[in-house]
């Protein structure tokens, strides 16, 4: 685990912009360190949970360490051929929701740090979950992977307009998943 945090770790972890870290911390309302010789600043991950808990944020992904992934697609094969391989990967905390209505109440509850959505829910498609999700600035730093079966290539780029940071065709290898999501957040590959 995870004992000392750079200003932007501790960002994603607080889910502010590294600004604000960096403003906190030469304020000393964010106690920390400079690395020697250098203008880096660090934390440790006491002082960062002590903050966290000062300030109202809510400190499950530093106590997890885990990042907090939704999935979102009406096919529980699929839900749980993900489900499975993330929880054996041990680096996510994971969400399902089977619908788009359900995907908005979570999203908001929840706060993942990625989406894994299929496109052609029963309710609202993919494109709209997508516009929602961007809609709504304190989500700002969520990331999204659409996947589909039915989707031209045209209407991927539509996907990205609407903020898809990624797509996937389906079929595809699980662990094709697991590491463009690994990639959109900055997480490190497991060495195999």
């Amino acid at each position: 685990m995870k004992t000392v945090f750079t200003t932007g770790e501790a960002a994603k972890i607080c889910k502010v912009s590294q600004q604000t870290i960096i403003r906190c911390f030469d304020s000393g309302q964010l106690k920390g360190f400079r690395v020697p010789g250098s203008r880096f600043r660090r934390i440790p991950r006491d002082v960062l949970f002590r903050f966290m808990k000062e300030n109202g944020i809510p400190t499950d992904s530093l106590e997890s360490g885990k990042r907090k992934a939704l999935i979102v697609d009406d096919d529980e094969e699929i839900v749980e051929m993900i489900r499975d391989v993330l929880e054996a990967d041990g680096r996510f905390q994971i969400r399902v929701a089977n619908n788009g209505f359900d995907a908005g109440m979570v999203v908001r509850e929840y706060h993942p740090d990625i989406i894994v959505l299929d496109v052609m829910l029963p309710d609202i498609n993919g494109k709209e979950v997508c516009q929602r999700v961007r809609s709504d600035t304190a989500l700002d730093d969520v990331k999204i992977i659409c996947i589909s079966g039915m989707v031209e290539a045209d209407k991927v780029g539509e996907l990205r307009a609407a903020g898809a940071d990624d797509f996937l065709q389906k079929p595809f290898e699980v662990e094709v998943l697991v590491e463009g999501m690994c990639a959109l957040l900055g997480v490190e590959p497991v060495a195999t």
